[in-house]
């Protein structure tokens, strides 16, 4: 057994001082098969410790349904750690922020309406003591005071952001030791305005989140809590990137220099070491003046890109953490490498709505109902109905709908509506013969940080009005794409309107080596890439990212099964394979 405490403004680690030099991780964006390459490469860059988030949306999917095998076997993951030597922080906090998925909260909070994520709300608490009670035990048998790594777990997550509920911060700190957890507990939050107050506790140690200036900052930890370890537990060393934006990129030499700044005068967790992707529907979003959904990518302009390469980042920090520590002489165990470009010629197509009672079972209903009243957390959902026209003039709008909609008339295309044009009306030239109105809705993500939180319900929550009247009933068809589908593949030309397409990657890769893909979906419009059943993630030919990234570890020796779903209408003949990530 061993022991790491707070001793003034220092940590002891087995009663010796220690210089805290971590690097974010997070095993959930990382397939199982390479981590021990990541987690070696984080030990060679001089790292003595590995930090990651749990996101609680992954590890309870469904209400009362728990998942911690494969990817998401985080007590393999921290095993695996302390075989290669070194030391893990966790952080099991409900919230995570991380820009995932609605912060890491499980989309079926949102079922009660009168949820308050991130509070005392009894509702919201009670979820929390039932995750903790699957959760904390795993993790209580890691501590160092166990014979563990892990030396140091956080409460709460920038929650100086949020709000100031200092009872819901007890609640957590009371939660987690109640389970067992003994080695020292964190808070942290931006070193600006009331954020550290606001975020932090009694008996637990407050950290700060930046990018440059420590001194500035590590001044307000010590206003804040004279005597203590000054720790940046996120060393922003690049940034995330939405959609319609550009790809955030720092130089080596500016990140080297402000974590140089920062070890002078205590400790560092850099975020991130290792960024990773953002597989299936596990993107988030914010939404400050305009919603601003995230890209698949979580490449972060770390020092390990999207694929686990070495970048000139990884040599620059290496350089600065070796004037500290004692950095390591040795190499990956790992064999992997980048695919060859080539051409995949479509095998098969699918039009979408003439096939979806065939895909899913409907659901039926006076007036149209979210994702969560259809219990469904992520995807698409298409709204069908019947309407009629009238001697006047007939108007379509659509009513507290998120995120992105798709309206067919008959079916062909008449409008698209997203964001701020949401609920402008949409004019409908029709008689007062039958019509078949389908409406395909995006979730693009629910938002990951601010005081939106309560507000993320997807799908269509106010109705469909026609004429400023709810129309129905409606038949509603979900495709969370996290089954197969039942579709009938042929070879008709498909455009105007979502589709299937199928391609076939044959891999030859030797037992035990992988080869890595990136597929570039320049031509298409948008939507998803499924991969031997595998949702790889969300392209859009809005940008800034281009490619998808398809581990090798996902393919099969053989045939494989690529299929792609395109929202907008817009098809290619052929899907471009290439072996490096273009961002943008």
């Amino acid at each position: 057994m061993g022991s790491f405490e707070i001793a003034n403004d220092t940590f002891l680690l087995n009663g010796e001082r220690f210089m805290l030099i971590s690097g974010a991780m997070h095993y959930f964006r990382v397939p199982r098969p390479y981590w021990r390459d990541r987690l070696e490469k984080l030990a060679l860059m001089g790292c003595n410790t590995v930090e990651t988030y749990l996101p609680w949306n992954l590890h309870e999917p469904h209400s009362g349904a728990f998942d911690f095998r494969d990817d998401l076997d985080v007590e393999a993951y921290v095993r695996l750690a302390q075989e290669i030597g070194l030391w893990v922080i966790l952080r099991p906090s409900p919230y995570i922020c991380g820009e995932f998925e609605f912060g890491g909260l499980p989309w079926w909070l949102l079922r009660d309406r009168a949820m308050r994520v991130r509070s005392s709300y009894a509702g919201f608490t009670a979820a929390v003591e039932r995750y903790y009670d699957q959760l904390l035990p795993r993790l209580a048998a890691l501590q160092i005071t166990h014979g563990g790594p892990v030396i140091a777990m956080q409460i709460e997550n920038e929650y100086g952001y949020y709000g100031n509920d200092s009872s819901y911060l007890v609640f957590l700190r009371d939660a987690m030791q109640r389970r067992g957890i003994d080695v020292p507990l964190f808070t942290s939050d931006g070193p600006w305005g009331h954020h550290l107050t606001w975020g932090s506790v009694d008996g637990v140690l407050a950290t700060a989140n930046f990018g440059s200036g420590a001194p500035q900052h590590f001044k307000k930890l010590q206003e804040l809590q004279p005597g203590k370890p000054l720790v940046c537990m996120e060393f922003w060393l690049g940034w995330f990137d939405a959609w319609r934006q550009n790809h955030h990129t720092r130089t080596p030499q500016d990140s080297a220099a402000a974590l140089d700044e920062i070890l002078a005068q205590g400790h560092a967790n850099i975020y991130m070491f290792h960024g990773g992707t953002n597989f299936g529907f596990t993107s988030g979003a914010n939404h400050a003046e305009h919603y601003t959904p995230d890209v698949t990518s979580y490449d972060y302009d770390a020092p390990l890109s999207e694929d686990g390469q070495c970048t000139p980042k990884f040599d620059a920090l290496r350089q600065v953490i070796a004037r500290y520590r004692d950095v390591p002489e040795r190499q990956s165990s790992f064999a992997v490498t980048r695919a060859e470009p080539r051409e995949l010629a479509v095998a098969g197509r699918a039009a979408v709505l003439s096939q979806l009672h065939q895909m899913v079972a409907p659901v039926a209903s006076p007036l149209a109902q979210t994702m969560e009243d259809l219990n469904q957390g992520y995807g698409y959902v298409v709204y069908r109905l019947q309407i009629r026209g009238s001697d006047q003039d007939t108007a379509l709008v659509l009513h507290r709908c998120a995120d992105r909609a798709l309206v067919y008339l008959d079916g062909a295309f008449v409008a698209l509506r997203e964001s701020g044009a949401m609920t402008d009306p949409i004019p409908l030239a029709i008689d007062a013969s039958e019509h078949a109105l389908d409406i395909l809705v995006e979730n693009q993500g629910r938002v990951n940080f601010g005081h939106r939180m309560d507000d993320q319900r997807k799908g269509i929550d106010g109705g469909v009005l026609i004429n400023g009247c709810a129309a129905g009933p409606i038949t509603h068809f979900s495709l969370p794409f996290d089954a197969p589908l039942s579709v009938t593949w042929t070879d008709e030309s498909i455009a105007g309107a979502p589709s299937l397409h199928r391609f076939e990657l044959d891999y030859q890769a030797q037992t035990g080596y992988h080869i890595d893909h990136f597929l570039n979906m320049d031509g298409w419009g948008k939507g998803i890439v499924i991969a031997n059943g595998r949702n790889l993630g969300r392209f859009w030919d809005a940008g800034p990212q281009r490619t998808l990234y398809l581990p090798g570890c996902f393919l099969q020796r053989g045939v494989n099964e690529i299929v792609v779903f395109e929202t907008e209408g817009r098809y290619c003949d052929r899907l471009s394979v290439t072996g490096s990530p273009d961002l943008g």
